[in-house]
């Protein structure tokens, strides 16, 4: 045998790793297959997925806006229970309404300007 096509152990070992990664990089019939495959069921994935986090997202909304009626819920029991309290209601009727009682004197202050400003109730 000659020196030129002698290789040594150290040469065989490399191309044999070279022949190795070679055979790796090429795509099997099975190998694409799988990948198809895979490939079909994320894309088939995608729509329950999306789905799904829509649904959370609305209920997550549909919570925030139960949580926001039961806090008007409760102001609306509190000005329930306001107005069934006689001081309340007589306040009011002083305040915004102008009543006095039978007996008194009723006092209107006018502004400089001449003009009374609307009352806030």
């Amino acid at each position: 045998m000659s020196a030129s096509t002698t290789l040594t152990r150290t040469e065989r070992r490399a191309e044999a790793r070279r022949d190795d990664a070679h055979r790796g990089r090429r795509i099997t019939g099975r190998a694409l297959a799988l990948l198809v495959v895979v490939g079909a069921l994320l894309v088939a994935a995608m729509y329950p997925l999306r789905a799904y986090l829509a649904e959370r997202s609305q209920i997550t909304d549909l919570e925030q806006q139960v949580a926001q009626l039961e806090r008007q819920d409760a102001d609306h029991d509190r000005q329930i229970a306001q107005l069934h309290d006689p001081q309340y209601l007589e306040r009011l009727a002083r305040e915004c309404l102008g009543m006095i009682r039978p007996g008194e004197i009723g006092f209107v202050v006018v502004p400089k300007h001449g003009k009374a400003g609307a009352r806030i109730c």
